[in-house]
């Protein structure tokens, strides 16, 4: 068994990644050809490529140091008994009991189908009986070439967003697994993800929130919440788990403190009294906001029936009431920078998307005045 220090060029990074590659043998194929075991061990080390300046180069040979001191110990390590894992046991344990155990402890609701989701494709793409053990840089490949070939129920082939949102999921699982020292490095990393492409983000504009605020829906609360989120562009999760303590009355004004159920972070929001009115009667500091609110297609059907009795036929989920307020905003004359901080978003590049939905309409607006004939 022998022990190589590999590198690899990140070129959209100008990074080299370096890495362990473990050789352990050969193995015979059914056809009768020799195949070569190899396992991988990544060490979350990069040289500069290229390096120009004194530092940079002085920080390469710091690091090339580190990476083959971790060789080192990587091959005593093997020479003590230790092929890869934190532990002997480790190796055994089922891989796909892990990545369910991971899903049940999700709290986003909105986001738990697509972990399902992944789930089912890891069972049909390797069956249920999948220890750490397999799990090597060559699984992780074919797993991600699986996904390419992979179709939806109607028979249609997934999205590129829906490739790489299941295979971020499956790495996800193997950084937890790192975080958890039941494996050394995640050996999906090097792999790369799908090529995510900018998805059309449908909205209502005034006029079309105007016509479901006086349409009937088969739920209140549906219809409640959901004007609510256009009003406050918040969450489908942070709108079920409020709670009437996270509502503030401050100089006659309200204002919301939650934390965000898809990034953790503490948020502080101020809202109207249209938004307020919404929520209606105040209750118990531990009882929920929007009682009887729930994520099921119940729901899912009895939004998409209060749209098109509206005489609405785009195809309108929750989360479309939340860019609804943001081009909204954006159109009223709110700068991006202050509703970056309403929506609670960490980068402003993510908000710029609605910045560019803005643009086409002020476009499209400029070529309605007609040939006046020049």
């Amino acid at each position: 068994m022998k022990v190589f220090l590999r590198q690899r060029k990140q070129t959209s990074k100008g990074t080299i990644s370096l890495y362990l590659e473990i050789y352990k043998g050969t193995t015979q194929t059914p056809d009768g050809k020799t195949k070569p075991i190899r396992e991988y061990e990544y060490l979350n080390l990069y040289l500069i490529d290229d390096p120009k300046a004194k530092s940079d180069k002085k920080n390469n040979e710091n690091t090339l140091q580190l990476a083959k001191d971790k060789k080192a110990v990587r091959e005593l390590e093997i020479k003590n008994g230790n092929l890869g894992f934190r532990n002997s046991n480790n190796q055994k344990q089922n891989f796909i009991e892990y990545f369910k155990n991971l899903v049940s402890k999700k709290e986003t609701k909105g986001n738990e189908g697509n972990w399902y989701s992944t789930q089912k494709h890891l069972e049909n793409f390797a069956g249920s009986n999948v220890t750490f053990k397999d799990i090597d840089l060559q699984f992780a490949e074919r797993f991600k070439d699986f996904l390419n070939k992979a179709k939806r129920k109607d028979g249609k082939p997934l999205s590129n967003n829906t490739k790489a949102s299941y295979f971020a999921k499956f790495r996800a699982c193997l950084n937890e697994a790192v975080k958890e020292k039941i494996i050394y490095g995640n050996p999906a990393v090097e792999t790369g993800n799908f090529k995510t492409v900018e998805s059309q983000r449908e909205y209502l504009t005034l006029d079309e929130v105007r016509k479901l605020a006086q349409t009937e829906c088969r739920y209140d609360v549906l219809k409640r919440a959901f004007l609510f989120s256009c009003l406050t562009g918040l969450r489908w999760s942070d709108i079920n788990n409020l709670v009437w303590s996270d509502v503030q009355k401050i100089n006659n004004n309200w204002r919301i403190h939650f934390k965000q159920q898809k990034t953790k972070g503490q948020q502080y929001l101020d809202i109207n009294q249209q938004a307020k009115d919404l929520m209606q009667e105040v209750g118990k500091a531990d009882d929920r906001v929007f009682v009887g609110l729930n994520y099921s297609d119940y729901f899912n059907v009895a939004l998409q029936m209060w749209v098109l009795k509206a005489g609405i036929t785009k195809y309108i989920t929750f989360h479309c009431a939340r860019h609804t307020f943001a081009v909204l905003q954006l159109t009223l004359g709110t700068e991006i920078y202050t509703l970056s901080k309403m929506l609670g978003h960490s980068e402003l590049k993510t908000t710029q998307i609605y910045a560019k939905i803005v643009d086409e309409k002020i476009f499209e607006a400029v070529n309605r005045i007609p040939d006046i004939n020049l």
